[in-house]
């Protein structure tokens, strides 16, 4: 195979859209326009690394055949003018009887997604060229099987074959052989196994494989194109949250062949350890075989380090390569490579994917070394990545029953129901249980069930296997190639050695199951679990200076501490209750964003709200209030003190009235059963009554919020007296009580302007009782698009608005949380109507829409307007830049989800400032 030297390269007609770039013409920046694949393969050309010759179709022209359904009309000529210049690169013709030019059609999008669009090697190997191919390598053996792996793949990803067709038919030449795997066919069996795909062929399409290599070739192409539509590629986009209108481009590859013999082989690499960040000689590498066995999984491959002993010439320029890549990126590289009789080649490298252990001390390691600054660390994790290292772990200490153990793929502890394949895992998932998925190995059609089991346990494959690569992107634990366990999916069964070495264990589907994807290591039954060391450490059990701190709790800690520098959005915690909210501040809080009093009027208090509600007269309204009052200042002292000097927003009573008056039905029933009895009970009848004549078709949307506080005398004064008088006697303990007092439920400004008067003459009779100064603010949350839309007018009589995202998505949408996520977000994320349910991630066009515009109009009518969130969207990720983007000043999440909103907070300002010094 000659190396990459300089070719004529084809012409372009001015003006006219360019889709296809030979190999030489891109560089790594072009992604968006030759893919991932192609623009790295590009860049490794431009650097002089080994790369076999080639051409890459643009995106942009899969996405015209998408929209038409026919390739651009230029593109077949582009295509032959590229093939072209190939052959005279290579000095021979695609598919040529004596001496073919094979190549290989690979996917190649912008982003990565390992599995779920198509390949098919081999492509321009006919019945008339096989021969060729034998005597030019003097191996009749691999140029028979070059030949079935192309009948195979082009079938099943061309033709829409069952793939089970091919792997039985392989199996039984296996068992008619008396051979263990496929290498241990012959060339004969190897040209049986050719006429028996070709019978496979041409029974399940109708029609013969194609002879002509330039047919095969634009076949595959549009299969590629094609693949970017199908349902585990649109699954995996949706689970990735990677948009749908990118496209993907074809990379058309002259083929070099690893599977020649013993001096050949095929692998990937990986410049440091995915999965625990060390630097070190990580990757897999199978002798005599190509690419997709390797990732397939299905043969379990040797490791990287053991290239050294077989080949230590290409093993030293492999290592010299990826020093290269990694200095030249800044990043983890992941590398595909294949040896052809002692000659290394380069089919791909990308940054590779990670678990979240491995991103925070890579991005570290990476500091150390001047590689990147500390900006450039920030954006090289994410908060979905510090949520997964703040699960909990298996406490090694426990007594387990440990049944075997394979590669350590993507860490995590997970505990389910054994399952053995994905429509079981889906079922049982949707009926509440957790389940572990258990394959041989897993393939792309394998992802729907990945997605819902809790880990993924393989006996086949190593690191760097279609299961280990696809759980790391997903955060998913993830076991592969415990060779000691036998997986029998027709028998649903998993049979380990038993651990006194006599007979085995067998795991039946429903068993329970553990694995630890951090040490491999997997048990029969639940293992008990400890909490996470980063947890530890934010809880202040474990500091990240000691000498027996973590490494990855060390790398956290910097990492932290940087967002924390440069984030200009606060964070704090919704949080009712003094043990919250010192477990907030623990996690790193700046006050309360939330606090809902409706939690603490539940258990025995109820029923003096209830005596409030149903009251007839001033003097039970007053009891009502008078008994509610001392518990309420209670409440709020020990929250004050827990969170001294930093703000608390307390939110006035704003749940529906059903939620605190007995259910309608069962007091029916109560009253009829007494009524048949004859044993009449007035209170159950007056009570049945009043719950009649308060009952609303649809409460979220009735007689709550401000509207109860203006409905019910003395509610709204009782609860603002209780602050009050609280901040007082905190301020009298030498305390910093900085309470903020929020009205729910606000539409117009009439509504605030009323409770706002109430309000402050309870202050100031507090104030002139207690002999102090409150400064107690006063503001309203905008929840309702009414709010929103009247901001202006709104800000004139509030000190502060906190976005209340919850209520404004279900309003701006007309959703009831509580009913659409059962019944048909499924379908809309199925559809694609979502990219993601917006009550996770906030709905920018929407509810992000009426969030900015009402920020800007509040502050144009008050420039000292405070602004914050404090529905769940102040917890997630994606949504925290928007509210950076926006200008609200805080955000606040429940206390778990504090150090994943600093963390998001540093990276939004982060990303700010990079953007706008560009």
């Amino acid at each position: 195979m000659p190396e990459n030297t300089d070719a004529t390269e084809p012409s372009v007609t001015a003006n006219a859209t360019k889709f296809v770039y030979a190999f030489t013409e891109g560089n790594k920046d072009l992604k968006d326009l030759l893919g991932g694949k192609g623009a790295n393969l590009a860049e490794m050309t431009n650097l002089g690394l080994p790369v076999p010759p080639g051409f890459t179709i643009t995106t942009e022209a899969c996405c015209r055949y998408l929209e038409t359904g026919a390739e651009p009309a230029a593109l077949r000529d582009e295509v032959s003018e590229h093939l072209a210049a190939l052959e005279r690169q290579m000095d021979k013709r695609l598919g040529q009887h004596d001496d073919p030019l094979l190549v290989s059609v690979r996917s190649g999008a912008k982003f990565s997604m390992p599995g779920m669009m198509d390949t098919v090697l081999n492509i321009g190997l006919s019945d008339a060229s096989v021969g060729g191919l034998a005597a030019q390598a003097g191996d009749e053996r691999f140029a028979w099987d070059s030949y079935r792996r192309l009948i195979q793949m082009f079938g099943k990803t061309v033709l829409g074959v069952d793939g089970e067709l091919f792997e039985d038919a392989i199996e039984e030449a296996k068992r008619a052989k008396g051979a263990a795997t496929d290498v241990d066919l012959e060339a004969a069996d190897m040209r049986a196994l050719v006429d028996a795909f070709k019978g496979i062929v041409r029974r399940e399409t109708g029609r013969d494989f194609p002879q002509d290599p330039r047919e095969q070739m634009d076949l595959a192409i549009r299969a590629v194109f094609d693949s970017w539509n199908t349902d585990r590629a649109k699954l995996y986009r949706r689970q990735e949250r990677i948009p749908h209108d990118l496209g993907t481009a074809v990379n058309v590859c002259s083929m070099v062949f690893g599977n020649l013999g013993p001096d050949s082989g095929t692998g990937v690499a990986f410049t440091r350890d995915p999965a625990s960040g060390q630097q070190g000689v990580y990757g897999d590498y199978l002798q005599n075989a190509q690419g997709e066995d390797v990732v397939a999984g299905i043969r379990n491959t040797v490791p990287l380090a053991d290239l050294e002993g077989l080949d230590k010439k290409s093993y030293d320029e492999l290592m010299h390569i990826m020093e290269t890549l990694e200095l030249h990126y800044r990043d983890l590289c992941d590398i595909e490579f294949t040896i052809e009789r002692g000659k290394l080649w380069m089919l791909q490298t990308r940054v590779g994917k990670r678990t979240a252990a491995a991103a925070f001390r890579i991005a570290t390691q990476l500091v150390d070394q001047g590689l990147i600054d500390e900006a450039e660390a920030l954006q090289r994790v994410n908060g979905a990545q510090l949520a997964q290292l703040m699960f909990p772990r298996f406490d090694l200490t426990a007594q387990a029953d440990q049944i075997g153990r394979g590669i350590a793929a993507s860490p995590g502890a997970a505990v389910g129901k054994a399952v053995f394949d994905s429509y079981t895992a889906i079922k049982w998932s949707r009926s509440g249980e957790k389940v572990i998925l258990i394959r041989r190995e897993t393939n792309p059609d394998d992802l729907d069930g990945m997605i819902a089991a809790e880990g993924i346990l393989t006996s086949r494959g190593g690191k760097t296997s279609h299961a280990a690569v696809v759980a790391r992107g997903m955060g998913k634990t993830c076991v592969c190639g415990a060779e000691d366990l036998e997986v029998d999916t027709k028998r649903r069964q998993l049979t380990a050695p038993a651990p006194d070495g006599k007979g085995t264990l067998v795991i039946d589907e429903g068993d329970v199951v553990s694995i630890d994807g951090s040490t491999g290591k997997v048990y029969r039954g639940e293992v008990p679990v400890v909490p996470s060391p980063v947890v530890e450490y934010f809880e202040g059990r474990m500091h990240a200076g000691a000498d027996d701190a973590d490494e990855l709790v060390q790398a956290v800690h910097r990492v932290m501490a940087y967002a924390d520098r440069v984030r200009r959005l606060r964070v704090r915690a919704n949080a009712d209750n003094a043990e919250d909210a010192a477990r907030a501040r623990r996690f790193g809080a700046q006050g309360i964003g939330l606090c809902r009093t409706e939690h603490m009027f539940l258990g025995e208090r109820r029923e003096l709200v209830e005596r409030l509600i149903l009251a007839d007269t001033d003097t039970e309204r007053t009891e009502a209030l008078g008994a509610l009052l001392p518990l309420q200042k209670g409440d709020f002292k020990e929250l004050f003190e827990a969170m001294d000097g930093l703000p608390v927003t307390v939110r006035l009573l704003d749940p529906p009235l059903h939620e605190f008056l007995p259910d309608i039905t069962e007091l029916s029933v109560r009253v009829a059963l007494a009524e048949s009895r004859k044993d009449h009970n007035e209170n159950d009848l007056r009570l049945l009554q009043a719950v009649h004549r308060l009952h609303e078709q649809n409460p979220m949307l009735g007689l709550r919020g401000v509207r109860l506080g203006l409905v019910i005398p003395g509610l709204f004064t009782m609860q603002v007296r209780a602050i009050a008088e609280a901040a007082a006697e905190r301020k009298a303990a030498k305390g910093d009580p900085r309470a903020e007092i929020m009205i729910p439920l606000v539409g117009t400004v009439q509504e605030l302007e009323i409770v706002r008067e109430d309000a402050e003459r309870v202050i100031a009779e507090v104030e002139r009782e207690r002999g102090v100064e409150l400064r107690l603010t006063l503001g309203t949350m905008i929840e309702l698009p009414r709010a929103a839309l009247t901001a202006g007018q709104i800000a004139e009589s509030a000190d502060f608005f906190s976005f209340g995202t919850n209520d404004l998505t279900q309003t701006v949408w007309g959703f009831s949380r509580d009913d659409v996520e059962a019944s048909f977000f499924t379908a809309y994320l199925e559809k694609g109507i979502f990219g993601v349910s917006p009550f996770e991630t906030i709905d920018k066009d929407g509810v992000g829409k009426l969030v900015a515009d009402a920020a800007a109009a509040g502050r144009a009518t008050r420039p000292d307007l405070k602004l914050g969130v404090c529905g769940e969207h102040g917890g997630d990720p994606e949504s925290v830049h928007f509210f950076h983007a926006v200008g609200l000043d805080y955000v606040s999440c429940s206390p778990f989800r504090i150090p994943v909103a600093r963390l998001e907070a540093g990276r939004a300002a982060a990303e700010s400032a990079g953007s706008d010094s560009r």
